[in-house]
């Protein structure tokens, strides 16, 4: 099997031509770089300004224990990423979320792509009994697309983050698996 393939799904009937999702490689660090550093993915995110290619490769060489870390592609070039953290102890049953999509491929259902493979590994396959996450109060698009997936809002976090010289809230939002 070939590095394309090992990590690509069985059943590709179900998305677009051309549209891949597949576990990240190291391999990836600097697409992965170029992605995080987009001025749009960032202002969704905590990450800083100017990430590097070392950081970026340094946190994919040392993933979380029971982490999975997924990329949507579109002909080869990655175009998203989602995160999943599992936590541990009395809370091993839920895992974090965070997820992210290229400047010039929003609002083309590539977000709905991999939330739906993530969404899907965590209920059928780990064993996930809660996903939760948060989000900026201001990023409409993705609180519908977490809504869509079962999502809801659990509380509000004043000045949770730092961005573009203002504190902005967040939402902190969760999914059950039914």
């Amino acid at each position: 099997m070939s590095e394309n393939d090992e990590n690509e799904p069985r059943d590709r009937a179900r998305l677009p031509d051309g549209v891949v999702v597949r576990a990240v490689r190291l391999s990836d660090a600097e697409e992965m770089t170029d992605l995080m550093n987009l001025p749009g993915y960032r202002a969704g995110t905590l990450r800083p300004p100017y990430q590097t290619i070392e950081e970026v490769r340094k946190r994919m060489e040392n993933p979380s224990p029971g982490a999975l870390n997924l990329v949507v592609t579109l002909n080869g070039k990655i175009v998203g990423n989602c995160g999943l953290n599992r936590l541990g102890g009395r809370r091993q049953h839920v895992a974090s979320v965070g997820m992210g999509v290229h400047d010039d491929f929003t609002g083309r259902g590539f977000g709905r792509i991999l939330l739906g493979a993530m969404v899907e590994a965590a209920d059928d396959w780990l064993d996930v009994k809660r996903l939760e996450l948060t989000v900026y109060t201001d990023n409409d698009a993705a609180i519908g697309l977490y809504e869509k997936f079962g999502f809801e809002r659990e509380g509000l976090l004043r000045a949770f983050g730092f961005r573009s010289g203002a504190y902005v809230d967040a939402y902190t939002m969760a999914r059950l698996r039914p």
